[in-house]
């Protein structure tokens, strides 16, 4: 195991891959903007180094002082959470000519997911279904119609470079398609420097189910089984859990084989998420993409089969074993997972400010990894994610109720929260029952 860690992130993420880097007897070395510099990531690291202003760009996103950062101090491998530049292949490329070790997928592997419109024929060709959509990406809104008329209305326009919910819009009609023609190209080429979009079946009622899937050192790809993540509001997660209420054990074998042939055929290594669409009617479910880094949800993946993704993360890179028996992997109870993001209840607009109160449940099965504290700024710069309230129970009704009570726990005083939205849907009698879908936040809110 390597001796020292820089780690490109900030918040919660950056603050939970330290304590399992500090239980492992790492060095931690945090990066930080200017305006984080007091927030708990940056104190509890071993060194912190401040890399310039709020801005992305000059800090989180700036691969060369992220690289400057890991030279002076010493850190020999770098992990990059999620989020920046976590998928960035040029990024982790340049980790890896530093002569540092990436905590992540090959650099190749991440290139070769991130292209959506490339991955979807990826996944064709190793067997993996996908949704009926265009081969390629659409040359222009003319090729856009005419892809959309062949697959039938409505449609999805998804940025070819896009991921994580961004870049996307649903089209019921040829007008529609036109209207969101300019507006979704438009947003793919400021965002991701790459306009390419490419047109896809939508279906209005379907779930987002995703497999957590292990790229071993020895070369073996293993899942550790799905998360349901359906409760969305604008494309992006609020809530998770797992094991979905809407797959079976014949459907969660079809679906983790499925990942499986997802991440060898691009030789994949370390953690990734496989995500699918199923349509709860049928039992189909379609490719969507893989997210080629640690996802946000990974906690309760971890409350249910007892590990430490993050620790697995890193004795892959160095290249041992993921610290627990692949083979003896037996899953436990249920766990669901609420984001706990600075934003009003209902309209979910960004809502930041000094955090004058910060008070967390506690409990039997109850974990919060935060990434703030009563004196910390909430500040606009970055996304609104203040916290992850995690929960586990013997099964899904004693989950639900730990976590009624630990929402009505945790108090944050100072900007808004939605922990309002989420004391209302735990009581929601289709969330509740576990027959919902991505439209469940959407009919709370008509």
């Amino acid at each position: 195991m390597f001796a020292s860690l820089l780690i490109a992130n900030r918040g919660e993420i950056a603050r939970r891959i330290a304590r399992t880097a500090h239980r492992l007897g790492i060095r931690t070395v945090a990066v930080h903007s200017d305006v984080d510099a007091d927030l708990p990531f940056v104190t509890e690291a071993d060194e912190a180094v401040l890399l310039g202003p709020a801005a992305p760009a000059e800090s989180y996103r700036n691969a060369e002082r992220l690289l400057d950062a890991a030279r002076r101090t010493g850190a020999v491998a770098v992990h990059p959470g999620y989020g920046f530049l976590a998928e960035n292949p040029e990024f982790a490329q340049a980790v890896v000519d530093a002569g540092l070790i990436w905590v992540g997928p090959p650099p190749q592997a991440i290139a070769a997911m991130g292209d959506k419109v490339a991955a979807r024929q990826r996944m064709v060709e190793a067997g993996v279904p996908v949704a009926p959509g265009s081969v390629e990406a659409v040359a222009d809104l003319a090729t856009a119609l005419a892809e959309a008329e062949r697959i039938g209305y409505p449609v999805m326009l998804k940025a070819a470079a896009g991921g994580g919910g961004m870049g996307m819009a649903v089209a019921a009609d040829p007008d529609a398609l036109r209207t969101e023609y300019g507006r979704v190209t438009g947003f793919a080429e400021r965002l991701f420097g790459d306009g390419r979009v490419f047109v896809e079946r939508y279906f209005p009622r379907v779930r987002h189910v995703e497999v957590q899937v292990l790229g071993l050192a020895d070369g073996r790809v293993v899942t550790l089984g799905e998360r349901d993540c359906s409760v969305q509001r604008r494309n992006q997660k609020i809530v998770e859990e797992t094991p979905s209420p809407a797959v079976d054990p014949e459907l969660r074998e079809r679906m983790c084989a499925a990942a499986v042939r997802a991440a060898e055929a691009v030789d994949y290594r370390n953690a990734g998420t496989v995500e699918f669409l199923l349509d709860p009617a049928t039992g189909e479910f379609f490719f969507l993409e893989m997210n080629t880094r640690l996802q946000v949800e990974h906690p309760i993946t971890e409350m249910v089969f007892g590990v430490d993704l993050v620790e697995a993360q890193l004795r892959i890179a160095a290249g041992e074993d993921p610290g627990f028996d692949v083979d003896a992997l037996r899953p436990s109870g249920h766990a669901v997972e609420l984001r706990i993001n600075a934003e009003d209840p209902r309209r979910f607009l960004p809502g930041p400010g000094l955090v004058r109160e910060w008070i967390e449940p506690t409990g039997e099965g109850v974990r919060v990894d935060s990434g703030y504290t009563a004196g910390n700024t909430v500040t606009p710069s970055y996304d609104s994610l203040l916290a992850k309230l995690v929960v586990h129970g013997a099964d899904r009704t004693e989950a639900l109720e730990r976590a009624r009570k630990a929402v009505s726990e945790f108090t944050v005083t100072g900007p808004r929260s939605n922990l309002a939205f989420h004391a209302e849907l735990l009581e929601n009698e289709e969330f509740v029952s576990g027959d919902y879908d991505t439209g469940i936040v959407t009919r709370m809110r008509s």
